[in-house]
């Protein structure tokens, strides 16, 4: 396992108390990073944060990332534990039930959009002007390979994590005169427990789909998670980069 040098970084990651969240936790405070971990789930939080230890270098919040003001709180909060943000890793989101467009929930839409999308403005929203006054700061949106392709019977996950692309292309050509790199990645299907939620059915369909033939591993999201969260990663911004097994055709 390659060791990033994070050393005197600080980094928010939503929805960090499992799945992918949890494994970009770990690999952050493996290369010295200090972590503040938003979830919106406290016993599952409080679950991580046994996990990893560490109490000097990890703050658990309880933030639901869809409302601005649990935002700004959890901001102010991590400012004044840390003194500064330097990552925001926006990996929070709800995947929402299998089902038909024409069938969909309406409001299982909105809520899959509220956190995907909605959570991930709300946090830009609040960091980046810190950032900014910082002249520093690396910012990873989570969206999947449903954003480039569209899965069916997954209308509202499709929507969100599609725009959740557009919103990485637009903010890192905000911030792309200043020491701020703003990316995103594509992870094809993985075991975390909201992936594992959908139909068998649905979840074959996504396998099936992946050329290397298995589902991604939570230490090679991490992994690359963090390359883009490190200062090495300092001329692309606005990119979105492949996690798909070589499912994705652009």
């Amino acid at each position: 396992m390659n060791r990033y040098d994070l050393e005197q970084r600080v980094a928010i990651v939503t929805g960090g108390a499992q799945g992918i969240g949890f494994a970009v936790s770990e690999r952050m405070l493996a290369s010295g990073a200090r972590i503040a971990i938003w979830d919106r789930d406290g016993a599952t939080l409080q679950k991580a944060l046994n996990q990893l230890g560490r109490t000097r270098d990890v703050l658990g919040i309880e933030t639901d990332i869809g409302d601005l003001a649990s935002v700004e709180a959890g901001f102010a909060h991590t400012l004044e534990r840390f003194g500064k943000i330097d990552i925001l890793i926006n990996n929070a989101a709800l995947v929402g039930p299998n089902m038909p467009t024409w069938e969909y929930p309406p409001e299982a839409f909105a809520q899959v959009l509220s956190v995907g999308l909605i959570g991930t403005f709300n946090c830009c929203r609040a960091i980046v002007p810190h950032m900014r006054e910082l002249n520093y700061g690396r910012i990873v949106n989570l969206s999947s390979i449903a954003g480039k392709e569209g899965n069916p019977n997954a209308v509202a996950y499709s929507s969100m994590k599609a725009a959740v692309i557009a919103l990485t292309k637009s903010l890192g050509k905000e911030l792309a005169g200043q020491n701020i790199a703003v990316n995103c990645v594509t992870p094809a299907v993985a075991k975390t427990p909201g992936a594992m939620e959908q139909s068998p059915q649905h979840i074959e369909y996504m396998l099936a789909k992946i050329p290397r033939g298995r589902m991604l591993e939570l230490g090679e999201a991490a992994s690359m998670i963090c390359w883009l969260a490190s200062e090495e990663n300092s001329f692309t911004t606005g990119a979105v980069f492949d996690l798909s097994g070589g499912r994705a055709t652009y």
